[in-house]
């Protein structure tokens, strides 16, 4: 006998029922297919129901431009109940995911929440629809890095930081990874309510402390990337001679071209001078010697070609905002 294996819709948000608190900071999550759960789940726990021993500002409810059933990465459906007319009285939008082309009556609704002056909170792609209204044009937001030079090449007079985990305007909020989102949210309450009120929140979450929005983001060691034929020797004696000091009229020498030439074949090939390219290398090799080993930093240093734990330590810090032993900490 054949049995279906479709999953029942799991209905949102999972807080407890509660009635609604007098004049509630109206917060909708605006919601599309194939949604990532964690940045829902994540505003509503925050602006949810909290329990009776702590005070509640916000209401909280999801929103799609076709409401009903609604696919997720986690294979189960979600049921939205409600459709764009719930951003008319919202007044903190979190768009917790879209594609790079949203709707005219997306946009519409979500620019109708800014010009009441209504907060646009954007996650990871969310970020597409305050940039496609022109809301981050000439602003600094906080991308993913795996979205950074698509962001920027479609919307070229947005400043995109894909360094840090969230940017607050005020207006607009942008974080570039889902797991920003509950930093952001308690921010959010912070700004509102107090460090005090934010505080009680997290801890009935049982988070870890609120991060700041400048913290950086980690994104994966970097490879070596593409390796041109007319670049591929050079690089691979680089890799082997990580420890050694070597300086862009050394590559030159090896390649047998000018440093001027070198030069322009890096930034023509790998879109980086050769210096770069190169501190770029001693660094990933330096997150998976932190990551990997208990070798000590001066040990590192002597390792990666970077001649001291003193100057191991200033482009660390420079590169990632970070010490190499809060790194450790952080990754081992």
């Amino acid at each position: 006998m054949t049995t279906s294996t479709t999953r029942p819709p799991i209905t949102l948000p999972v807080c407890p029922p509660a009635p609604p608190p007098p004049n509630p900071h109206r917060v909708v999550a605006l919601v599309g297919e194939n949604q990532e759960l964690y940045p829902v789940t994540s505003a509503s726990a925050v602006f949810g129901y909290q329990g009776q021993e702590i005070p509640q500002h916000y209401s909280f409810r999801l929103c799609a431009e076709r409401p009903g059933p609604l696919t997720t990465t986690l294979g189960s459906p979600i049921h939205v109940e409600h459709g764009l007319d719930a951003l008319d009285t919202a007044d903190t939008v979190i768009i917790a995911s879209w594609t790079v082309s949203p709707t005219p009556a997306v946009l519409d609704a979500v620019a109708g929440v800014h010009a009441r002056g209504g907060r646009i909170v954007a996650v990871c792609a969310g970020i597409y629809i305050p940039a496609a209204l022109g809301l981050l044009d000439g602003r600094r937001a906080s991308v993913h890095w795996e979205l950074s030079a698509d962001l920027a090449a479609r919307h070229p007079r947005i400043v995109p930081d894909d360094t840090v985990i969230y940017v607050d305007h005020g207006d607009v909020a942008t974080a570039g990874a889902s797991a920003a989102t509950l930093d952001l949210c308690l921010h959010q309450v912070l700004q509102q309510h107090g460090a005090s009120h934010a505080m009680r929140i997290g801890r009935q979450l049982a988070a870890g402390p609120r991060r700041e929005g400048c913290q950086r983001q980690y994104p994966p060691l970097p490879t070596t990337g593409p390796m041109p034929d007319s670049l591929a020797g050079l690089l691979e004696w680089l890799l082997a001679n990580l420890a050694n000091p070597i300086t862009v009229e050394d590559m030159a020498a090896f390649s047998g071209v000018s440093p001027r030439t070198l030069t322009r074949q890096f930034a023509d090939q790998l879109g980086v001078p050769p210096a770069r390219w190169l501190l770029e290398r001693r660094l990933a090799t330096t997150r998976a010697l932190l990551e990997d080993t208990d070798l000590p930093v001066e040990t590192i240093a002597t390792r990666v070609g970077l001649s001291s734990a003193v100057n191991l330590r200033r482009r660390f810090h420079t590169a990632l905002n970070t010490t190499p032993a809060a790194y450790r900490r952080s990754f081992r």
